[in-house]
């Protein structure tokens, strides 16, 4: 199986691609398409993982209609045969990585919830305390500790390079209080449905992103839906606090480039099949494990 890199539908102008989805105007709603690319460290990689965008994009379905009463969200069609209706010709390479949702104005933050204390956050606790990022935590956490209720941290969204952390009062500051307050509670009410549906699975659920956006009708819930490349998850029965724990994303990537002392610059360098064969399983483990299905990517 070979990973598909990227997309061209003639008869539509040409997509927005971003890091892994590319966006195809279809006038009153949007085709997002998720390719296989692969990125780490904010790099896209020079192969991809096989599958890897029918995972995500189904992946995402399945909360976004699980999780469908919680706020409104972008989705219109899933379905195959509906989606090549609206393309100008036929392109099944589509099927199954595609999706039709609403068009949206993204707001200019991400919005983070955190139920452990893990990846990013941790690094700012052992640096600057217990007070960060308007947070108050408690003291003496180890890293991967459960917090004692979820928090919400939102992000600036960077053009290039990292985003960047901010306090409530800053995201107040980029988007008004009254939609920083809605984003917050459907953020926090999103990750602890999602947090019990994954405990129920033996996964441990660490942390989430989310991102949001404005329409004449309202807010929407946008873009993917807590997949492996936007979320942290942990086997339940592996749990040990007091370290970082063994997760279902793309880790392998990660040590493998820190191993060959990769500069982090693009371009991003070719992986080796094996690191490739095992990202996959971890993603195709999650989706069967979060959904209760076989992949049949």
């Amino acid at each position: 199986m070979d990973a598909l890199l990227s997309t061209s539908l003639p008869g539509l102008p040409p997509p927005r691609r971003g890091k892994v989805r590319e966006v195809y105007d279809l006038g009153r709603a949007l085709l997002i398409v998720a390719t296989d690319r692969l990125s780490a460290f904010d790099v896209v990689m020079a192969n991809g993982v096989p599958g890897k965008g029918k995972i995500l994009t189904q992946m995402s379905n399945f909360w976004f209609e699980l999780l469908g009463d919680v706020c409104p969200h972008h989705v219109l069609v899933t379905e195959n045969a509906s989606i090549q209706k609206s393309l100008p010709q036929p392109a099944p390479e589509l099927n199954g990585r595609s999706v039709v949702v609403r068009k949206a104005k993204p707001l200019p933050i991400e919005c983070i919830a955190r139920g452990y204390i893990s990846g990013s956050l941790y690094k700012d606790y052992v640096r600057f305390g217990r007070e960060l990022h308007g947070l108050v935590l408690p003291e003496g956490l180890r890293e991967s500790d459960r917090l004692p209720e979820p928090v919400f941290t939102p992000s600036t969204k960077a053009a290039s390079g990292h985003d960047e952390s901010i306090s409530f009062q800053k995201a107040v500051d980029l988007v008004g209080r009254e939609i920083a307050e809605k984003v917050r509670d459907w953020t926090l009410e999103l990750y602890r449905r999602a947090r019990e549906h994954a405990m129920e699975c033996g996964l441990i659920l660490a942390d989430t992103k989310f991102e949001f956006g404005e329409t004449e009708d309202g807010l929407l819930w946008i873009d993917e839906a807590l997949t492996p490349d936007s979320s942290r998850f942990w086997e339940a029965s592996q749990y040990r606090p007091g370290g970082p724990q063994p997760s279902y994303d793309k880790q392998f990537v990660r040590d493998y480039l820190e191993e060959i002392g990769w500069d982090k610059q693009p371009p991003g360098p070719a992986l080796p099949e094996s690191v490739i064969a095992r990202t996959r399983e971890k993603y195709v483990q999650a989706f069967e494990r979060i959904t209760g299905r076989p992949f049949a990517g």
